[in-house]
């Protein structure tokens, strides 16, 4: 299949969890791909490559709360592909994270959240959007979480980063939209994935519950998102934007 031949993306936090999943539908699409990741994904590009072409795929370290590697990331995208059609904000801190209570969160902490999680998207599209607006396209994918919708105790520094993406893509999508620029958001649920099943607290905590929650009743894994992921990339939804799309098991009616 070939939904993305010819489209160059960027997938922060690519290399490992659910990011690694995207990595390989949108390669496994046509797409070339940028797998950028705090984490060294030398090793999945060379998977990649060796599966879809030597050419279609590289990696890059990089940190998504610094501008001036984001700047970077930027320009070793463009320098190797030649163009930037999509991006997927999917780098975010999640599965180290404790269950603190509002009045324990250390304000460094709270702040390192931010950092990554909303200044990193930010940071993001203030250095793809002037490539994308010069062609007039581009497909701008914010990876969410179904937390927003309903707020959960004790992980406010999360939930709260992830209700600021719900609120930066309804803002980009109207400012981005005359360029022919889609903006959406792909919010996933409680999802076991190998990052995530790490931390046996939030197993504990969140697994049952959120199947309890759900319509359809079983555990979600990162390759429930990556057919939502495609369609989001490519040519299919090219008059929509500025959504959310829940991609929970019916765990929330949005």
């Amino acid at each position: 299949m070939s939904r993305l031949k010819g489209r160059t993306a960027i997938i922060t936090g690519g290399a490992v969890g659910i990011g690694k999943h995207y990595s390989q539908a949108l390669a496994a699409q046509g797409a070339e791909v940028m797998v950028a990741d705090i984490v060294d994904g030398a090793s999945v590009a060379a998977e990649l490559a060796a599966k879809y072409g030597k050419n279609s795929i590289t990696s890059m370290v990089f940190d998504v709360s610094k501008e001036d590697q984001c700047k970077a990331l930027v320009a070793k995208t463009l320098e190797r592909f030649g163009k930037i059609d999509i991006l997927v904000n999917n780098a975010a801190l999640y599965a180290p994270l404790p269950t603190l209570k509002v009045e324990e969160i250390d304000v460094e902490l709270w702040d390192h959240v931010m950092a990554i999680n909303i200044r990193g998207p930010f940071l993001m599209v203030k250095h793809v959007a002037p490539h994308m607006i010069a062609r007039k396209y581009g497909k701008i994918v914010n990876i969410g979480s179904g937390t927003v919708a309903r707020g959960i105790p004790n992980f406010s520094h999360y939930v709260t980063s992830k209700g600021a993406v719900t609120a930066f893509t309804r803002a980009i999508s109207r400012e981005l939209g005359e360029h022919g620029i889609c903006v959406n958001t792909l919010a996933p649920g409680y999802t076991l994935s190998e990052t995530g099943l790490k931390n046996e607290t939030h197993v504990a905590q969140s697994r049952a519950s959120s199947i309890q929650r759900r319509a359809l009743k079983r555990d979600e894994y990162p390759e429930d998102l990556v057919g939502t992921l495609v369609y989001l990339c490519s040519s299919d939804s090219d008059f929509m934007t500025g959504q959310v799309l829940a991609v929970d098991g019916g765990a929330n009616n949005t």
